[in-house]
């Protein structure tokens, strides 16, 4: 198989052309499988990825001690570690500032967890979304000053400059990663790999990552005392489900963060993490879907529609009692955002069709979208349409957005010279996601400047997104075995997509409706092995009326490899993300 449309697919029953690995990979993938022995098929998506056969046994087995950067790379890293230590040392008062979503939570809650194991509490504060919006405002940080000795900000604080001046009673540390201004605020240290006078190198770590490499540091200077410092390595659970919650890219020490952080949550060590798995019945070895889509969306719940802090609260409790009524708690709200989210995104979705979906920029504004959902919400609509995506909730004269970007196009530096402009009122972000507070009546030319901004980016050139494929297969040599072997080159997510495979000319031997507009299916390709698959969406996306149509005839699929554990057994299973008929 060559680059070009794979099985002569050039638009396929969701409008996609299957594309293959170019000839140079395909070159390379021969030559690694006669260099490792390994599958063609896991060799043709290391060929993809740029894994060169020296390279193949260290990228298969990521080891975070020859990945993890030195902390003292970043700026202000020594001051923030020494402040924190001398906390610690003094007995002093602490507080933690954090974002009421899944990286926000996950940071506050390293940190709780290592000052708790150095005998020292914290106080947990966490913005209502709608009273107070996000990141540190001057009251809050007021008040948290009268009675703290100093004040962390995690994963929000770079472009609060009032709110930390209003904190001047305490010390601040800001542990961020959001883009920064022109000028940072008056902290004592602000401790951020997208400061402007960063390299830029560590740009794509989550704050939970960045978190992690503050108390690698305190770690380290507590050992130059001769004083042994907290497990930070039992931690990574926390820095594994920001990293993906988040959507940073999973490539470099964040793949090696994410790898190990899943053998961490397997052990199934962290109270809040145990409840949340428990709660939604996840009876599996837990990978990056699991955190992207089943604990992620959970842990967020509390901070998009009830209380802010119930997700950080999760997170850092020791207490299985309070981990399983908080867990319960925000399971409930979980199916409540779920509802509220769905009444937005059709609404949006009818707006901006009749708006156009050609554009740089698709965006929709509602009056009383509810704020905690309107960045779900954008992401569905990049999905749909390949570009970048804003959905505003308006109240009162104003509107409080999110928006989600797609892959080289930066979104947040964007919302930040809109924002410099006097076209709105905040915004900030980074390169896939930002938020916004407009004026509603600022608000078409806000858009209309943000999709100028982003079609000099090139935004909205392409229609729907070739599917990449990186190999043709049959039902037969599709075993758990082979699945396992693909897993060495994960976790698969952002940045990292799993591996794709075709299937030439199979027929649904089974067919049955599953949960909502899901479907369940068997494969044949008349051979003596069938292949269990399941299509999600598949009554919105085309792919079952394609089937149906098909009437057992044969069609081409494409989708990613899985094992599906039920009932005790484990079989393979494709997922099935796209449907063609046969030319």
């Amino acid at each position: 198989m060559t680059a070009g449309h794979v099985l002569g697919v050039a638009a396929s029953v969701t409008g996609r052309a299957w594309v293959g690995i170019d000839p140079a990979q395909d070159r390379a993938a021969e030559a690694l499988v006669q260099s490792t022995g390994l599958p063609q098929a896991l060799c043709r998506h290391l060929a993809r990825r740029g894994v060169v056969a020296d390279e193949v046994e260290s990228f298969l087995a990521p080891k975070l001690r020859d990945l993890l950067p030195d902390p003292l790379s970043l700026r202000d890293m020594a001051p923030a570690a020494e402040r924190l230590l001398r906390a610690v040392q003094k007995r002093e008062k602490i507080a933690v500032f954090a974002d009421y979503d899944v990286d926000g939570g996950s940071s506050a809650a390293l940190l709780i967890w290592w000052l708790r194991d150095l005998g020292l509490g914290a106080t947990l504060y966490v913005p209502d979304r709608i009273d107070e919006g996000y990141g540190p405002n001057p009251t809050a940080m007021a008040a948290l000053a009268r009675d703290h000795d100093l004040i962390l900000c995690v994963d929000c604080g770079t472009l609060s400059h009032d709110a930390i001046a209003a904190a001047d009673a305490a010390d601040v540390v800001v542990i961020d990663h959001h883009l920064g201004g022109e000028t940072l605020p008056p902290a004592l240290a602000v401790v951020n790999p997208n400061r402007q006078d960063e390299s830029g190198d560590l740009g794509h770590l989550c704050a939970a990552a960045v978190v992690f490499l503050v108390l690698v540091e305190a770690n380290r200077q507590m050992r130059v005392a001769g004083h042994k410092g907290p497990d930070l390595i039992a931690m990574l659970d926390l820095v594994a489900l920001a990293t993906v919650a988040d959507v940073a890219p999973l490539v470099g020490v964040n793949r090696a963060l994410v790898r190990q952080g899943l053998q961490v949550m397997g052990r199934r060590a962290r109270p809040g993490l145990v409840a949340l798995a428990d709660e939604a019945r996840l009876d599996t070895a837990p990978s990056s879907y699991h955190l992207g889509f089943v604990l992620g969306p959970r842990v967020n719940a509390g901070g998009r529609i009830g209380a802010a802090d119930l997700g950080a609260r999760l997170l850092a409790t020791p207490d299985a009692h309070e981990a399983a009524a908080l867990a319960a708690r925000l399971e409930v709200l979980n199916a409540e955002r779920r509802d509220i989210e769905a009444q937005v995104r059709e609404a949006a979705l009818a707006q901006a069709e009749a708006r156009g979906l050609d554009a740089p920029l698709v965006w929709a504004a509602g009056e009383g979208w509810h704020p905690g959902v309107v960045g779900i919400v954008a992401s569905r609509l990049k999905e749909t349409t390949n570009r970048p995506a804003v959905v505003i909730g308006l109240e009162g004269g104003f509107g409080k957005g999110s928006g989600r970007s797609v892959h080289g196009v930066d979104l947040g530096a964007s919302i930040q010279k809109l924002a410099a402009e006097g076209l709105l009122v905040k915004g900030g972000g980074h390169r896939m996601a930002a938020g916004l507070t407009v004026a509603e009546d600022q608000l078409e030319a806000a858009m209309t400047r943000l999709s100028e901004l982003l079609d000099k980016q090139g935004a909205g050139v392409g229609g729907p997104q070739d599917l990449k494929i990186d190999a043709t297969l049959m039902p037969g040599a599709v075993t758990t075995e082979l699945i396992e072997q693909l897993e060495q080159a994960g976790p698969f997510g952002q940045g990292a997509r799993a591996p794709r495979f075709a299937f030439p000319e199979v027929r649904v031997t089974f067919s049955k409706p599953v949960g909502q507009g899901h479907l369940k299916l068997v494969l044949s390709d008349g051979g003596p092995v069938r292949l269990e698959a399941i299509a999600f969406g598949a009554a919105d996306n085309g792919i079952a009326a394609a089937i149906a149509d098909a009437a057992g005839a044969p069609l081409h699929f494409a989708g990613r490899l899985e094992v599906n554990s039920w009932g005790g057994r484990q079989t393979p299973q494709l997922r099935i993300e796209d449907v063609s008929r046969p030319i």
